[in-house]
This record gives structure tokens, sequence and C-alpha cells, in this order.
């Protein structure tokens, strides 16, 4: 009797198909996605690449036990991901050594209770934000993320068209202005010494520059008002964009431990970090990647 092989399996793996290089466990169906198996202080290029195109699709990444992280091994991480900025536009860095990390330490006022993206109030606000958990208080202090493009693709057609055409002021004084008056040293943003926070104008709706997704692109902490309309209807419609985009659906809540680490993409995502934890201390590092101009869908 002749034996006659098996016919091999076809291959059903598109054509452009990358082999699979992050165990990622999704935390809802288009927003957010826990790394497992990677230790960022000695990721592989490959890994590095992938977390960087992870970034622009999933929008929020979390990695558990980053222990081998420490300032030095953070700013090294934020360079093999992009251009790392100066800390901050106002605050300095954490040391001298460290010009790129901005620490949010309670015990010096360093809170973030309020939704917001991270420095829009420049003209080019950063890519996008690696936090890392250095001190925390024994209960509290979570931080929650919001989906700006997820709240956009949920809008009606006729807001989303209003929305198209709008341009909103962003300005960092209500936060910053106060902070600004009382140094004498001027900080450093993209070559630019900061000695005054002049407003800015970007698109209500931003179109991602990597997926080409549409996003609403305003927050409460630094969005002023809308160009354009009056005061009455700038507060209305704010109000309403604001509501959409922190509805429950739009929203990833993290708790949490010593050396995690969240990554997130300034472009389509605001944050809010819980302030429940009375006079317990809390600690976070980040950096910021460098950013672009923002463009709408009249391609302004």
């Amino acid at each position: 009797m002749t034996l006659v092989a098996p016919a091999p399996l076809p291959n059903t793996a598109p054509p452009n198909a990358r082999p699979t290089v992050l165990n990622l466990e999704p935390l809802g169906p288009r927003f957010g996605v826990r790394v497992h198996d990677v230790d960022l202080s000695n990721a592989t290029d490959e890994q590095v690449r992938a977390i960087r195109a992870a970034l622009a699709e999933h929008k929020l990444l979390f990695f558990a036990s980053q222990h081998g992280l420490d300032p030095d091994r953070q700013v090294a991480l934020g360079r093999r991901l992009g251009q790392v900025t100066e800390s901050h536009p106002i605050v300095p860095g954490v040391d001298e050594a460290h010009p790129e990390i901005y620490a949010l330490d309670s015990a010096e006022g360093g809170f973030a209770d309020v939704w917001h993206t991270d420095v829009t109030f420049v003209r080019r606000p950063p890519l996008g934000s690696v936090l890392r958990a250095v001190v925390l208080p024994p209960t509290g202090g979570d931080t929650q993320w919001a989906d700006a493009q997820l709240a956009y693709e949920s809008l009606s057609a006729p807001v989303q068209r209003l929305a198209d055409e709008l341009v909103a002021v962003h300005d960092g004084t209500r936060e910053f202005g106060y902070y600004l008056a009382q140094r004498q040293a001027r900080t450093q943003w993209e070559g630019e010494r900061y000695r005054a926070l002049t407003p800015v104008q970007h698109p209500v709706v931003r179109v991602h520059p990597e997926t080409g997704r549409k996003g609403l692109f305003v927050n409460p902490g630094f969005t002023s008002h809308i160009k354009d309309v009056s005061d009455a209807e700038s507060r209305s419609l704010l109000d309403l964009f604001y509501a959409h985009i922190t509805k429950p659906e739009h929203i990833v809540r993290h708790r949490w431990s010593v050396g995690d680490v969240a990554m997130w993409d300034n472009r389509s995502t605001l944050h809010y970090a819980n302030r429940d934890y009375g006079h317990q201390r809390r600690v976070m590092h980040r950096i910021t990647l460098r950013g672009d101009e923002p463009v709408g869908p009249s391609g302004r």
C-alpha cells in the first residue's frame, strides 16, 4: 500500500501579518491593554517598536512591577520610544541630572485632580506620556483615562459635523500662571524659555497623525473657550463635550502598585488622578514625548 503524505495546511495569515511580539490583555473593546512579560528596563528593540505601535492603536498601556526602572532608565526608555521633552514648560525637572522628569509629589502640591490632556497650552503638545509609580498612599490615588476618539465617534452625526468646524483656545494660566510669576529662573520647552503663558488655538476635533481617527481635543484643565462663538455658547458646547467624553463607557481606571508604569497617547486621551488619600503621600514620575501641531478635519 502506498502512503500519501497529507497536504500542507494553507497559510491563512494575511500577507503582511507580523508575528505577535507583545502579550496584550485588552481592558475594553478598543481602549487600554495590560502588557505582560515585558521588562521595560531591558526591552528588546522589537518589543520597543511593538510598544510604540500599540500606543497609537490601543492608546493606553499598563506594565506591572517594573522595578528595574529608575530615573536614568525611565529617561532612556523614553528616548527609545521617541524624542523626550523637558519635564514641563513651567515646572523644572525632578533634579539637575534629570531635567526630563516631572515629579508629581502630593507633598509639594503635585496634584492632577481635574480632567486634562498633558500640556495642551503649547503649540506642539506632547505625543504621549510615560508615568511611573514611585510612592503610593495605602489606599486611593487611582488614575482614570478617557478615550477621546471613542467619545467623538459616539456623538450624533450633526454634533460631529459641528465639532469638526470648531477651534478652541488653550491656556495654562489658571493652573500654572501663579507658579510662573513666582519663579525667577525660567524653564525651557523645546528650546524656548517660557516667560509668559500665551494662549494657543487647536482644533476641537483632532485627526490622529498615525491612525487617521478623529478625537475630541478639548479638556477642562486647559481649554478656556471655543473661538468665534458667544461665551454662553462656548460654555454649553464645552459642557456637552466634557460630559460626553467622561461617560463611564469611555473610561478605564487603574489602581496603582509601586513599580507600575502607564503609557498613554496624549493625542487621543484625557486623564484624571483621584485625590482621595488625605495627607498620605503620592509620588509619580512622568516623562513626555515630543509631539506635533494638532491638525483638524480641514487639514489645519
